[in-house]
């Protein structure tokens, strides 16, 4: 038994052995930076300032066809997606009504033909008879009066009769442009009611190989967009493809919503393939700003911050809270310590803006105050501070490392 309790006893203290120094060991390994911090270079390229917004792909030319008669949808001549020609009968309406009132209005013109014929015919005598004084002054001015009334009444009913003849044309729907038929309202047998309003009966699309996408950008960015500018944007039915078009305008009407003012952005965008369908999400991004040749760091350098480093004074004469410690891209700490909207996500203009990026020097970090520029949400520029291409920024710290070495120690059992 004393055998068997010193082989337990050794074990023990091998165990503890073997347990302190792995302690021991992952201690180390806390205190060196290379392995606690996640480090990036500092680089020179270029980055590319955008704002973004959500916008819908209409048609460049979008027609309503409507009607200008009453009636019931007595024939349907195109369906959805067809493609048709300017004049192509769409559909026809029962004329019954109309037909008859056509047929009526042509009557009154063969009425008022024969009428007109009298009237001349009379006119003729009484002149003739005015000549050698058979009839008095008044009574040839009566027939002359009887003759342009009779003419009058012609040219009304034969205006009236081509205005139902108009009528019994519309009742047969035509196409006024060239296109495709994206919509249809109406169905076979269905009344539509022309009235202060003309009904909507389908939509024709004139050319689908160009589209339009209507954004609506805030006004905080609405100033750095301009005619002419590229615009790369996305759609949910094709995540992995980007599309390229090109601001068309800018209009001036503002849309206040909640006390968001925003304003309708239109660009225009090439669809050869027809692939991009009308009502399509378009997610937009338009680059307004670009720096070539310049010093970027990570945005994640300048969220970072130290749990053990609060009361360092960075580089610059700055004490306290680094400026930029912290914040997100996008955001910064200017004099007045409002910053930037946070996550950058309309890509603001940071100029003028300070952070605060943390070097790794020897085995220490060393706090140094930077002056931003733009940002395109992954990389900042950097247009003044003591940073350097080459240096080494921290932008987080290890998760799967070991921890900073503690004050209480190892328990054993």
């Amino acid at each position: 038994m004393k055998r068997i309790s010193k082989i337990l006893i050794g074990v023990a203290v091998a165990a503890g052995l073997i347990g302190g120094g792995i302690w021991y060991a992952n201690q180390r390994a806390a205190q060196d930076p290379e392995k606690r911090y996640k480090l990036a270079n500092v680089e020179k390229g270029e980055v590319t300032q955008t704002v973004s917004a959500n916008g819908t792909l209409n048609p460049v030319v979008l027609v309503s066809v409507g009607t200008q008669v009453s009636g019931t949808v007595r024939k349907l001549y195109v369906d959805f997606n067809d493609r048709v020609k300017k004049g192509q009968p769409l559909l026809e309406l029962d004329d019954a009504l109309v037909s008859a009132t056509e047929r009526q209005s042509a009557a009154s013109v063969v009425n008022a033909q024969s009428t007109l014929e009298l009237a001349r015919a009379n006119a003729e005598r009484i002149k003739q008879l005015f000549a050698q004084e058979y009839v008095s002054k008044q009574e040839y001015d009566q027939s002359r009066q009887a003759l342009k009334s009779a003419e009058a009444q012609l040219a009304l009913a034969r205006a009236q009769n081509e205005r139902d003849r108009a009528n019994l044309d519309f009742t047969i729907i035509r196409s006024p442009v060239d296109g495709v038929v994206i919509d249809r309202v109406v169905d076979l047998g269905q009344t539509v009611a022309a009235s202060f309003q003309t009904p909507t009966l389908i939509k024709i699309a004139q050319d689908l190989s160009e589209m339009r996408i209507d954004t609506s950008f805030a006004e905080a960015d609405i100033g750095l967009i301009r005619e002419g500018q590229k615009a790369r944007f996305t759609v949910d039915a094709f995540p992995s493809r980007s599309f390229v078009g090109e601001v068309q305008q800018i209009r001036l009407n503002p849309t206040n919503q909640q006390n968001v003012v925003t304003y309708n952005v239109r660009i225009n965008v090439a669809n050869p393939e027809q692939i991009l369908l009308p009502g399509m999400t378009a997610y937009v991004n338009i680059g307004v700003q670009k720096r070539d040749d310049v010093l970027l760091v990570p945005n994640a350098a300048l969220r970072f911050k130290p749990a053990d480093n609060g009361e360092k004074k960075p580089e610059g004469g700055r004490s306290g809270p680094p400026a930029g410690a912290g914040t997100t891209p996008g955001m910064g700490a200017g004099a007045d310590g409002s910053g930037a909207k946070a996550g950058g996500g309309k890509g603001k203009k940071r100029d003028g803006q300070s952070g605060t990026v943390y070097v790794l020097d020897g085995s220490e970090l060393k706090p140094v105050s930077v002056q931003l520029g733009i940002t395109d949400n992954r990389n900042t520029e950097i247009v003044g501070g003591e940073l350097k291409a080459g240096d080494r920024v921290v932008t987080g710290e290890n998760t799967n490392g070991a921890k900073p070495p503690s004050s209480v120690g190892m328990r054993m059992f």
